[in-house]
């Protein structure tokens, strides 16, 4: 079973379903990641002049005392607020909050004082925030609430100032100028001239291209990423089709999470060049763009195109892996919604190994899909779509025509039915493991495809068990049999075609669409049309009285001149029926091996 998600379910990782601040980033509003600067790391710069407002329900305090606080102002998502002692406001927050409405804001921990920050519960749009602030016996002679607000991922303020309250009879405060937490320093960042040129790829660049031997030069369906060497720093391309971004990143792994990652996002008329990390599979974490040199970028006709320099070795640069070392490297791309990044829009381009960028350069290209996952995709389409139709059909219509014995006394329709069968269980067993030894287990990101899995192996290893079992011809129990073998091979193909229907959705596969839906619509519509036209045959014969039953014919040997040319017309539909069901097969295998 594919290993990702159902369809009405896939919007799909590499990721990339991106909030994308470290308070948009998360709509739950668990920021406490930000307590401390209270700047959401995304790298854009915040906003200059503040539109919102804190309020405070009295201007003196006393140590005790439970003081409304009020943040107003144009319709925003997000929001962090603290307190802080107004000389001193890069210090620890002061104080604690009581929620007045825990419908729209919410309690946090920072720097391990429960209570010491309030934040948002959902990204909807509000307009007004109260809740209390709890003055601390330990409480300075003077606090000012900071309050960073969010509006959207490129529209931010930080720690907005409210008025200063202080205690009876405290000295005058010598006010501090209101600093914002200082942002990652942005390189300054050129046009690139030209599309970048795959000449080098395999003797000074070390390239990853999608399809394999692309030029970007002269393709702009040119999936393109190269490493060039330069002493102790390697300079980076980076260029592919995408309305939104693109992006590449360094893995030990076949797995999203712990990887080193770089982003190229598509900023109405320019690109956003941004490092981040990946902690598992969720939103990557925008990190500081110091570490990059030499930036610049391109878009032209539907294409983005990104260059920068980082250093081989980055000590002491959390996040960030040496370069001398081997890796997997993914290849993705996605969609931007007002500065928003989305998930991938498919399965990420993966290296079929482990490379060391700044070694030999090599011309190397990757899959959108594991090998094991191909093998899955295509033993399952074998066993439910070949294999088993062949069988059915020549059990249900061609009982008369091979109806002679022929190894240990059984007619040769049975033989090739059971063997069929047989194949079918036995195809069916080695692909339901394989995308368990893939996972290392099982997927919870697949919707509803692996319990379907589970259902159609599970009758496919019990309907040859029953079949062994299966009374002589006139047993009284014969007839049961024959209902129960019927109704659970019926079921077993319903359901795997449906598992089928998901799977190819799952972007594990990653199969063109709309083509992989045509060919499963056109193979389903291929099997019942052979059967309904086998069935109006019979039935026309039958209403004739021109074809003996089973039983006469084991009696008398003979048959009619009509049931003769129906026997033919049986083996001619067979055979046009095999054909085409050979031809649905390789066009599927096709497809996925081009993945």
């Amino acid at each position: 079973m594919n290993q990702m998600a159902a369809p009405g379910f896939t919007l799909g990782t590499f990721v990339f379903v991106l909030l994308v601040s470290s308070v948009v980033n998360y709509p739950n509003g668990k920021v406490t990641k930000s307590c401390r600067g209270m700047v959401p790391l995304h790298g854009h710069s915040p906003q200059s002049e503040p539109i919102h407002h804190i309020a405070v329900s009295q201007r003196k305090f006393r140590p005790g005392d439970r003081i409304e606080v009020t943040l107003s102002g144009p319709p925003f998502k997000g929001f962090l607020l603290e307190a802080h002692d107004a000389e001193d406001l890069s210090g620890l927050p002061i104080g604690s909050f009581t929620l007045i409405d825990s419908q729209v804001s919410q309690l946090l921990t920072c720097e391990d004082v429960q209570g010491s920050a309030v934040s948002h519960t959902s990204s909807s749009k509000k307009t007004e925030i109260k809740v209390y602030w709890n003055a601390p016996s330990s409480a300075p002679d003077h606090i000012r609430f900071l309050v960073t607000v969010v509006e959207k991922y490129k529209i931010y303020w930080v720690r907005i100032p409210s008025d200063v309250i202080s205690q009876p009879n405290a000295l005058p405060l010598t006010t501090p100028t209101v600093t914002i937490a200082p942002l990652s320093p942005s390189p300054p960042v050129s046009h690139l001239t030209k599309p970048f040129s795959a000449s080098d790829c395999g003797n000074r660049k070390f390239c990853v291209r999608s399809p394999v031997n692309c030029d970007p030069e002269k393709e702009p369906a040119c999936v393109f990423l190269s490493f060039t060497r330069e002493d102790q720093s390697v300079m980076v391309e980076m260029s592919g089709p995408s309305d939104g971004y693109l992006s590449f990143a360094f893995s030990h792994d076949r797995w999203m999470g712990h990887d080193d990652a770089y982003m190229c996002i598509r900023e109405d008329q320019s690109v956003h060049i941004q490092p981040s990390h990946l902690t598992g599979r969720s939103h990557p974490v925008m990190d500081s763009r110091g570490i990059l040199e030499d930036m610049a970028w391109r878009l032209a006709d539907g294409v983005i195109q990104c260059s920068f320099r980082r250093n081989i070795t980055l000590p002491g640069v959390k996040n960030r892996f040496d370069l001398n070392e081997s890796f997997y490297i993914f290849l993705a791309d996605g969609a931007v919604k007002d500065g928003r990044i989305y998930k991938h829009s498919k399965q990420p381009l993966i290296t079929y190994e482990k490379y060391n960028v700044t070694d030999s350069p090599k011309n190397i290209g990757g899959s959108h899909s594991s090998p094991l996952l191909k093998a899955h995709g295509a033993l399952m389409f074998v066993a439910w779509m070949t294999t088993v139709s062949i069988g059915v059909l020549v059990a249900r219509f061609l009982r008369p025509v091979w109806s002679k014995a022929f190894f240990l006394g059984q007619a040769v329709w049975f033989q090739v039915h059971r063997v069929l069968m047989l194949i079918t269980s036995g195809l069916t067993c080695i692909g339901f493991v394989l995308p368990f030894i893939y996972r290392g287990g099982w997927s919870r990101h697949a919707g509803y495809h692996p319990y379907l899995g589970c259902i159609v192996m599970t009758l496919a290893v019990l309907q040859p068990l029953l079949a062994a079992f299966r009374p002589p011809l006139y047993d009284p129990r014969r007839q049961m049999f024959n209902w129960t073998h019927w109704s659970i091979g019926t079921a077993a193909r319903i359901m795997a075609v449906a598992a089928m229907f998901l799977g190819m959705d799952l972007p594990g596969l990653n199969l063109p669409n709309p083509q992989k839906t045509y060919v499963m619509i056109g193979f389903v519509a291929w099997h019942i049309g052979t059967e309904v036209v086998l069935e109006i045959h019979a039935y026309r014969l039958s209403k004739r009285g021109e074809i003996l039953d089973d039983d006469r014919i084991q009696i008398f040997h003979s048959i009619t001149v009509a049931e003769a040319e129906g026997h033919v017309f049986k083996k001619v539909v067979l055979a046009i029926y095999v054909c085409g069901n050979v031809t649905f097969l390789i066009i599927f295998l096709s497809a996925i091996n081009h993945l």
